[in-house]
């Protein structure tokens, strides 16, 4: 009993309750639809032969929604405790998803069933922003996917070219000290989370196209808005992700589509003058072969790939290097920084050797 009503508490309180409260009706019936009707018997004498990893106890129509609150990676925790120190199934909404929760547990997963895992369940919202998708992050495991990571590892990721990069690190990072120098200097606060984003964004810009636009403050905040609307989309709060059955139903899904098709439509605009932009100013570093594709930019070598590349599939890897490669950067530097915030001891001993270690 004390059980029962700590689950519905924990329901009131979840904040997706108002979603779940108002769909209810409407849930119960679809589901019940797509479960007597998607569910072979095949299916079901697979499933009872299948021993399933440890799971809570769950509710009908939402599984174990209710469990999960503001913080995934704490509730998640909790529940790996609990539940399943290696593996976790956790039912949210009518999605099975398996909670991995120890380094030999992710080793199984990651290295040696790797291509059991290795594509990721079918989403709208990524076939509208990421153009079928045709990226690297959403693509199906396949031909196409081979074939797009081995461009970015080769041409963007690899150690030679990577190498290559420390001068256009080192003048953004000179850029970023001299932001901060000026500001201390007036006695204003630092902006950490814009200065690290503007930071990460010129510098991508530079590796993938060449030039960045720190001159452009429209063009930045464009690219911070785009990054933002993505995170959203695909991030956020999207019905399709727990009922994926539901999403067939334009009356359900036309909302999150049509402001997905909007985000595209800048994106489209954004790149395609990128693009363009490196068409007619250098058309002849597209003519000279694969022997000189080390001293071209990202756009560049994209450009000369002739086959199984069209225009949409180089601006999906496009989406995802921009995006990848500026939001990655920057939580992780003001999340940094903010840890140091508050460890001034460790702040200290940085800072120490940094004066020691570096020269002026």
């Amino acid at each position: 009993m004390e059980q029962a009503a700590g689950l519905v508490y924990q329901l009131f309180q979840n904040e997706m309750f108002p979603w779940i409260l108002a769909l209810f009706p409407f849930l119960l019936l679809a589901l019940h639809y797509l479960a007597t009707n998607h569910r072979t018997p095949t299916t079901c004498k697979e499933t009872r032969n299948h021993l399933s990893p440890p799971s809570p106890p769950r509710l009908p129509i939402i599984g174990h929604l209710h469990l999960i609150g503001d913080l995934p990676h704490v509730s998640l925790r909790e529940l790996a405790h609990r539940y399943g120190p290696n593996l976790m199934l956790l039912h949210l909404g009518q999605v099975q998803n398996l909670v991995v929760s120890s380094p030999h547990a992710a080793e199984a997963v990651l290295r040696t069933h790797d291509h059991v895992f290795a594509s990721r369940p079918h989403s709208l919202i990524g076939d509208i922003l990421l153009y079928g998708p045709s990226d690297v992050g959403l693509s199906p495991y396949g031909e196409q996917w081979r074939r797009s990571r081995r461009i970015v590892t080769t041409h963007l990721l690899a150690n030679k070219k990577v190498r290559s990069y420390h001068v256009a690190r080192e003048e953004e990072v000179h850029k970023v000290m001299t932001k901060v120098h000026e500001l201390s200097t007036k006695g204003m606060g630092v902006d950490m989370f814009e200065l690290f984003s503007t930071y990460s964004n010129d510098l991508i810009c530079r590796l993938v196209s060449g030039k960045n636009f720190q001159g452009d403050k429209g063009r930045n905040k464009m690219f911070r808005q785009l990054f933002k609307a993505n995170y959203v989309l695909l991030a956020g709060f999207n019905l399709e992700d727990y009922y994926p059955g539901l999403a067939r139903l334009k009356a359900v899904s036309w909302v999150m589509c049509a402001k997905a098709r909007n985000t595209r439509k800048l994106w489209d605009e954004l790149l395609d003058e990128i693009i363009n932009d490196r068409m007619s100013k250098q058309p002849c570093e597209h003519d000279r072969g694969n022997d000189d594709q080390d001293e071209m930019d990202f756009v560049d070598v994209l450009l000369l790939q002739e086959r199984g590349i069209t225009r949409d599939h180089l601006k999906a890897i496009l989406v995802d290097m921009f995006q990848a490669g500026t939001e990655t950067t920057s939580v992780v530097l003001v999340f940094a920084m903010a840890e140091l915030m508050q460890k001034p001891h460790l702040m200290a001993k940085l800072q120490a050797e940094l004066r020691t270690n570096i020269p002026k």
